[in-house]
């Protein structure tokens, strides 16, 4: 009885360093390389790592928002469609804004090209005075990011941002 004890107990622990081959680390969705057909941009990432900056910065958190997103889209297809990086490609902020009937009682848009993924296009706008103004705009509580890939582009992906409030509260 002893003995059949400590075989079990030791096939136990053979079995125990056998391990099955560890699952491959998913890799974080601001790593993702959208200069690929495909990739698909995770907004709810994007609005919590520009959350988590106007938190260190005492600002207040913003949110995804699918008309913003339309319109982030619609701006950043135009800028890959004309290769080229421009805030009004596709029209104003403001116009955009009204043509898609977006009651904004605050915007401003942030764009980039050239930028991979979305840590290196949050850097850039960071480490620029004007586009981290833009995120840290005292107010906007919305947000809408895109990433158009073009791969016969000189940039291959196009960004926009858009960050917004209505008023709600």
């Amino acid at each position: 009885m002893i003995r059949t004890f400590a075989v079990l107990l030791g096939l136990l622990l053979v079995a125990g360093c056998v391990t099955e081959k560890p699952a491959a680390r998913e890799q974080p969705a601001f790593y993702l390389d959208m200069a690929h057909g495909g990739a698909k941009l995770d907004s709810v990432m994007a609005a919590s790592m520009i959350s988590g900056y106007r938190a260190n910065n005492g600002l207040g958190p913003v949110t995804v928002d699918p008309e913003l997103m339309k319109i982030a889209e619609t701006q950043s297809m135009a800028m890959a469609k004309r290769n080229k990086m421009d805030h009004d490609v596709a029209g104003t902020l403001p116009k955009r804004l009204a043509a898609a009937g977006y009651p904004a009682t605050l915007a401003v848009e942030n764009i980039g090209a050239g930028y991979h993924t979305l840590a290196e296009a949050f850097s850039g706008w960071r480490d620029s005075p004007p586009h981290r103004a833009n995120m840290l705009k005292n107010g906007v509580t919305k947000l809408g990011i895109a990433a158009s890939y073009a791969p016969e582009t000189k940039y291959k992906v196009f960004w926009t941002l858009v960050l917004a409030s209505t008023g709600e509260r």
